[in-house]
């Protein structure tokens, strides 16, 4: 069992701007900063939200961003998915910069935001029909994503005849049935319980083994981070910023159920916490 907690830190470096980074790198962010308008009463102020990003993603990795309430993940990840403009530093996302409805970017958000009045299959269908696919095509394709997460002998109930873990379950069938290179994840198990969300990962993980994409996931939960990502990135607040970057050394295929019996699993989570009270002790430190 490894004992220090540098075994997993990783050193964060500049930006490579070579011809082959660019085409190795999934993502890239050089010296993101990013401000909000904060109105109280006639008064207004210009608040940090995240200062001085810069991090690669590798095509193909999976990355964790973990982090107190409030220290940028899902404003970085709205970011990266066009949703929110970069306002200074540079940003791509597989090759180009974000813009919103990119058909190589998908966005799986912490509810699973189905359409209650599609069928299973019809929700997981509605994001192919911006493809040009024949309904032959569309039905074939998310029938097959249904089987892979499991609820295919529920391909014709509506979501609110579906309990909350299949409803996320036919989410993550949506989300992976787009030929997007790039998957973005806000907090897509959050409510779940403890079992449904291990169950749910290890959905993903085989699905991700799979189709191998760029995924970027955001969680409170650093046992999930530790199970799912190759790399968790600990950001911490006021401003939003990287604290720490640590490198998650298991091999895959990965089981999350089978991790939990790995003493090295929970050496790892205790390094992530410490770094994760670190952050919040420099908070109590800022003004």
């Amino acid at each position: 069992m490894l004992a220090r907690a540098a075994t997993y830190l990783r050193p964060l470096g500049p930006v490579d701007t070579s011809a082959d980074a660019s085409r190795l790198f999934g993502i890239e962010i050089d010296r993101l900063n990013h401000y909000y308008l904060r109105v109280t009463g006639k008064r207004s102020e210009a608040v940090t939200a995240l200062t001085d990003i810069t991090l690669n993603i590798g095509a193909c990795e999976f990355v964790a961003f973990v982090g107190p309430s409030g220290c940028g993940k899902t404003t970085l990840l709205n970011i990266l998915g066009g949703l929110i403009e970069a306002q200074t530093g540079t940003v791509t996302v597989a090759g180009s910069q974000p813009r919103a409805g990119r058909k190589d970017v998908a966005y799986m958000f912490a509810r699973d935001a189905l359409l209650p009045w599609r069928t299973a299959l019809a929700n997981v269908t509605f994001g192919l029909e911006s493809l040009g696919l024949s309904r032959n095509e569309m039905a074939s394709r998310a029938l097959e994503m249904l089987e892979r997460v499991r609820v295919a002998d529920f391909q014709r109930a509506y979501p609110s005849q579906l309990s909350h873990g299949m409803r996320q379950r036919v989410a993550l069938a949506r989300t992976f049935a787009l030929p997007s290179k790039v998957l973005l994840m806000d907090e897509p198990f959050a409510a779940l319980d403890a079992h449904l969300r291990i169950e749910a990962g290890d959905v993903l993980l085989k699905l991700w083994e799979r189709d191998r994409r760029t995924v970027v996931f955001v969680t409170h939960d650093l046992h999930e981070a530790i199970a799912l990502a190759d790399r968790v990135i600990v950001f911490a607040p006021r401003p939003g910023r990287i604290s720490t970057e640590f490198v998650v050394p298991f091999a895959r295929p990965r089981s999350v159920e089978q991790l939990q019996e790995d003493p090295q699993y929970h050496e790892l989570y205790r390094h992530l916490w410490r770094a994760m009270a670190a952050t919040s002790t420099d908070t109590r430190k800022q003004p």
